[in-house]
């Protein structure tokens, strides 16, 4: 029992040290980056070649020596005329969107958007790949109003939902001229919600006292340690409210026929009943309608990629799970308002 008492002991210290010299590491390493470091840079894909490949490679797989000679003649003939007699193919600007409740990627997104629409023009189009089940009101009403910034300078918006876009998704959605579902994605959920537990009665039942101060009538309505009043919970409620008709107001300005009282309840549908509902205009998945479009037009995927610093790449673990695990509860014990 001493040898194990010993071991634990001196593994403690170990751990200690070795959490200690990270932590000078990473405070070294931000102090050399600060005020120089790079802002990032847009990396862009054609995705028609992507295509090719995937084809070339099925074609050596199945077809015959002869057969592949043919089809290397013929485009080989199809490139020479292009070379001579170019055509003017339009553009499609590819761009994804992969949400968080603090919709963190429009960060990127943002940068997409400046770059594509310092060349793009109303004969091109720009196709969203979105997936968000919505998040905070203010990060979710900034993400849309970058999108609304395609559709002000009058260049097309097509938006792809392949899983889900619901609640503050959806409100990056509907702006888009044509919204493209997979039949079991998930849509709609129009409506806010806002949670909070309240531990006044524990508190008081072991004599803590907790005190808010505020300078406002409204300042805190709802708390989680203080008494909540009735009078609270009604500002509270009016609040929501407020936040639900500048949603369904949002929504109906970009989807005009769609029936707002019938649809913004809340509910979510899929993607088969969300076309009878109005909510989207085609049955299709992403993958469909891009291989469709590569046809016609010149595709070139955008993503703005930031380098991260070392103290972004050493906590970068720590960070997904917080993300993923803690964030998702506990952001909801605020008075924040989502989606």
């Amino acid at each position: 029992m001493d040898f194990l008492a010993d071991y634990a002991g001196f593994l403690a210290k170990t751990v200690t040290l070795v959490v200690a010299i990270l932590m000078v590491l990473v405070a070294i390493g931000a102090a050399r980056s600060k005020g120089r470091r790079a802002p990032g840079h847009l990396q862009i894909k054609k995705l028609n070649d992507f295509y090719k490949q995937l084809r070339h490679g099925l074609e050596e797989a199945v077809l015959t020596k002869d057969q592949l000679k043919q089809r290397h003649k013929a485009e080989s003939k199809a490139a020479k005329l292009e070379k001579k007699s170019p055509s003017s193919k339009p553009r499609v600007f590819v761009l994804d969107f992969d949400g968080d409740i603090k919709a963190s990627a429009t960060e990127n997104l943002r940068h997409e958007i400046t770059a594509l629409l310092s060349i793009a023009t109303a004969q091109d189009e720009v196709v969203l790949r979105l997936e968000s089940g919505g998040g905070m009101v203010h990060s979710y009403g900034l993400a849309s109003s970058q999108l609304v910034r395609i559709r002000d300078a009058g260049v097309p918006l097509t938006v792809c939902i392949d899983k889900v876009a619901a609640s503050g998704g959806y409100m990056m959605a509907c702006i888009g001229e044509k919204i493209i579902s997979a039949p079991f994605a998930l849509l709609g959920s129009i409506g806010v919600v806002a949670q909070l537990p309240n531990v006044h009665r524990l508190l008081k039942k072991h004599e803590i006292d907790f005190e808010v101060l505020t300078a406002g009538e409204y300042k805190r309505t709802l708390t989680v340690f203080g008494e909540n009043t009735d009078k609270g919970r009604e500002k509270f409620q009016d609040d929501l409210e407020t936040t639900h008709e500048l949603f369904k107001g949002f929504v109906s300005r970009y989807r005009p026929q769609l029936d707002i009282d019938a649809i913004a309840t809340g509910e979510v549908w899929l993607g088969m009943a969300a076309q009878e509902k109005m909510l989207v205009d085609e049955l299709k998945t992403s993958d469909e309608y891009l291989a469709s479009r590569a046809k016609q037009a010149e595709l070139f995927h955008l993503h703005f990629s930031q380098k991260k610093s070392l103290q972004e790449r050493v906590g970068i673990g720590a960070s997904i799970a917080l993300d993923k695990f803690v964030l998702n509860w506990l952001s909801r014990l605020t008075q924040q308002r989502f989606w």
